[in-house]
């Protein structure tokens, strides 16, 4: 785990092939973004590869690389757009 204190807790979604639900975890404000890009790296080079992530309150949630449909992290500040523009 990185000391690389950020500003901000970071957000991270996990989208799951063949569901429609997302895992949804906010981990420690100390989580360093590179590193944790890096695990999801490492992780999806391999199809029988595990994504284990842990979030601020030190649960532990593994995801299977060949499941992933996509990572997506964030701030909680980040808002989704939702609706139409004029």
């Amino acid at each position: 785990r990185s000391t690389t204190a950020l500003e901000n807790p970071v957000d991270v979604r996990i989208g799951v092939t063949q569901s429609m639900r997302e895992i949804e975890l906010e981990v420690a404000d100390t989580t360093d973004r590179e590193a944790l890009k890096k695990m999801v790296d490492v992780a999806l080079a391999n199809p029988e590869g595990v994504l284990w992530l842990e979030d601020k309150r030190g649960r532990e949630v593994a995801v299977s690389a060949s499941k992933i449909a996509y990572v997506e992290i964030g701030s909680p500040s980040e808002r989704r757009a939702v609706g139409f523009t004029a």
